[in-house]
């Protein structure tokens, strides 16, 4: 599945799908596929995408939110993106860690087999543990 949210990419790629991002409801979306939560992240956009799609197991990697040990595992993105700040790093968090119930209630299990962490609303272990489950 490819997939973007960008209309422009959709015609200069052969093969890819729109989705739709509403921006500013930081939810997990179930209602309309193919639009997801915002979330103000991919991270979060990849956990709804994940759920309309029927996932009942995520393995979270990459999730650190946080910004002591860099911004990304690729450095800073180039003009035109954002970088995240220390406010949308806390602000992420808060909304990843508290869609934890709906998650739940929703019958999805979440483990957190990122590294270094700072989400706090999941089982965290590591990502070799998390594959064996």
């Amino acid at each position: 599945m490819r997939l973007t949210h960008d209309a422009a990419a959709c015609t200069m790629f052969p093969g890819l799908r729109q989705v739709g991002i509403a921006r500013g409801r930081d939810e997990i979306l179930l209602d309309v596929p193919g639009v997801l939560g915002d979330g103000g992240n991919s991270g979060f956009q990849a956990i709804n995408l994940a759920v309309q799609c029927g996932a009942t197991k995520l393995i979270l990697v990459g999730f650190d939110m946080r910004l002591d040990r860099g911004i990304h595992w690729h450095g800073k993105h180039d003009r035109g993106l954002n970088n995240p700040t220390e406010r949308n790093i806390v602000k992420w968090r808060g909304i990843i860690d508290g869609c934890a119930p709906r998650l739940a209630e929703l019958g999805v299990a979440v483990i957190n087999a990122s590294a270094v962490s700072a989400l706090e609303a999941y089982p965290k272990i590591s990502l070799i543990e998390a594959l064996q489950c």
